[in-house]
């Protein structure tokens, strides 16, 4: 049986952990307020109160996989790192900065220790149900741990994207072209919830989603938005939040000198709903709801 330490059991981590475990894995699991990681062991996985009782269950050469908010990412390795040896294997799941995950491959390369950066798309269902995953790192590594990489993403949905950094990379850019996307849709739909025809929105979004040409996973989440909350959308709020890879793309776009107005404008647009809330916006934080578990209720 394969194992593997798990850092981090937020709404993601928790549901990648239970993925893992119906697919054989052996897993400790460490979380910094305790209820989570009781919560994991009453299915199965081990419990670790502390990462030094974590590394201490984890046989050399270690695989531990860190899913904790790109803010705490560093502190976490900070206290982790002198627990491990040389050899061991960490895996970034969540969504660093690429910049900071080739500063954090060098540093732990200089230790003698694995670093991969892995971006994972599907929120918290993709998660439970099979992600999309995106690895950067050595390849030599990928090809190790592939057994890992397919057993939490779904058929065919994991991939080597490259050197260190890779991974986070491709994901960053995934979520700046998600914030256009999801832009055009809530724009889309209050022209046509504006409109004099007193359009059922439902109808339309089941008939976009339906052989349309921008049938998608979008589209239908907005269906499923409408018939939960209802066309006006009452208790979504109309204020956007942003979670940072669409600003991140924005920045890196500019370095490269690749103009990215979609993006930037949809990011934008996040960034002025804090104080001129709409419709648009009641779409787009809807949506962010459906794949994300996102809290987006009205402050109304």
């Amino acid at each position: 049986m394969e194992k593997i330490g798990y850092i981090g059991l937020g709404k993601m981590g928790k549901n990648m952990v239970l993925r893992l475990l119906e697919k054989d894995w052996s897993i400790v699991a460490f979380n910094r307020s305790p209820e989570s990681t009781k919560e994991v062991e009453k299915m199965g996985a081990e419990g670790a109160y502390s990462l030094k009782e974590l590394v201490g269950k984890l046989e050399a050469p270690r695989l531990i996989w860190l899913m904790v908010p790109h803010q705490v990412v560093d502190d976490v390795l900070e206290d982790l790192i002198p627990l491990l040896s040389e050899g061991d294997t960490v895996i970034d799941g969540g969504n660093s900065n690429y910049n900071e995950t080739l500063r954090r491959a060098k540093e732990l390369e200089e230790k003698n220790i694995n670093f991969m950066d892995a971006g994972v798309s599907g929120g918290p269902s993709g998660a439970r149900n099979g992600a999309c995953s995106m690895m950067g790192g050595s390849k030599e590594l990928f090809d190790k741990y592939e057994k890992l990489f397919s057993d939490i993403s779904a058929p065919h949905a994991y991939g080597y994207m490259g050197a260190s950094g890779a991974g986070h990379f491709v994901k960053m850019v995934h979520n700046g072209i998600e914030y256009g996307m999801m832009q055009a849709i809530g724009e889309g739909f209050e022209v046509l919830k504006k409109s004099d025809f007193n359009l059922d929105l439902i109808e339309v979004s089941k008939i976009y989603n339906n052989r349309s040409v921008i049938e998608s996973r979008l589209t239908k989440w907005l269906q499923n938005a409408y018939e939960q909350h209802g066309e006006e959308l009452s208790d979504i709020s109309g204020k956007v939040s942003a979670s940072g890879e669409g600003l991140w793309t924005v920045e890196t776009a500019k370095k490269l000198n690749v103009p990215v107005p979609i993006i930037e404008g949809s990011l934008k647009f996040r960034e002025e709903s804090q104080k001129n809330p709409s419709y648009t916006g009641q779409v787009v934080s809807a949506l962010r709801n459906q794949f994300g578990g996102h809290e987006v209720s009205s402050d109304k």
